[in-house]
Parts: C-alpha cells; structure tokens; sequence
C-alpha cells in the first residue's frame, strides 16, 4: 500500500503540485493507464471546485487543502479537508449534458465528472470546522457498496 498525506494552500497555482502527488500515488496502483487519468481528473476536478468556491473570498481563518491519498492492488481513495463554507455535493442534480453542451456552457461539470468515474463518495461537514470529502474507486468495480452512494447523491 501506498499512502500521502498533502497539504497545499487554498491557491489554483498548487493543483500541479496536487496532480503530481496523485500521480506518483495511483502509478503505484493496479489502474490502467486510462483509469489512472480519470482518477488524476476526479481529485483535480474536487479540489479544483474547492479552491473556487468554498471560500468566497473570504481570507480569514485556515485556508490550506488537506488531501490523504492511498492506493493498494483493490482500490484508490482520497480525503480531502478544507474549513470552507458547507457544500454536500450529493445535492447537485445531474446536468442534461446536451443542453450543458448545447448552451456552450464550459463548466459547471466536475461534480458530474467525479460520479462518473469515482465508485464511492462521501461527504461530511463538522459545524464551523471541516468538510471532508471521502472518494474511492475500486479496481474491481463489483466491490463497491451501495449504488446511491457511488454516484454521490441521495435517491
């Protein structure tokens, strides 16, 4: 097993940084070449999203990116904390892709992304403290625990 803990500031310019940790974790995986990338795009994509949005400019209090990444011959899973504002991404609705698409519109996907490709993803605020974002994919998908869960959303 594979394990790396990061913490990089709340600041886009680190996303190299977080791509190039999650690399070097998931080539010590048993992923394929494509699922590797699609794991590298799902944690950029969630922290990407945090980095935004979970502050709205606002600057005070601690504003680093905590990631723990680990990967095994069964599965990936990242953590990620922030102290930003509350969001629970199981309560963004699935996009129509062909209206997304058909709008033009170039962003608004990531949290549909993740789903994709992610087998599990939970979510978890602490009041005034942390979210905490739990995503794991398997490499034998039939492992996965409940369906509802691995898209992220409550059903």
């Amino acid at each position: 097993m594979v394990r790396r803990e990061l913490v990089v500031p709340n600041d886009t310019q680190y996303l190299a940084t977080v791509r190039e940790e999650v690399t070097r974790v998931v080539e010590q995986s048993a992923f394929g070449l494509r699922e590797r990338k699609l794991l590298i795009l799902a944690v950029d994509e969630a922290v990407t999203n945090i980095m935004e949005h979970a502050y709205d400019n606002d600057l005070e209090g601690e504003l680093d990116v905590e990631l723990i990444l680990e990967a095994d011959a069964t599965r990936f899973e990242v953590i990620i904390r922030d102290s930003g504002k509350e969001f629970d991404p199981s309560t963004v609705e699935i996009p129509d892709i062909a209206t997304h698409v058909g709008k033009g519109q170039k962003h608004g996907l990531g949290i549909f992304l993740i789903r994709q490709i992610m087998d599990e993803i939970n979510y978890s605020y602490v009041h005034g403290e942390k979210n905490q974002l739990q995503m794991i994919k398997y490499v034998d998908r039939t492992q996965r625990k409940d369906p509802a869960a691995a898209a992220g959303r409550k059903e």
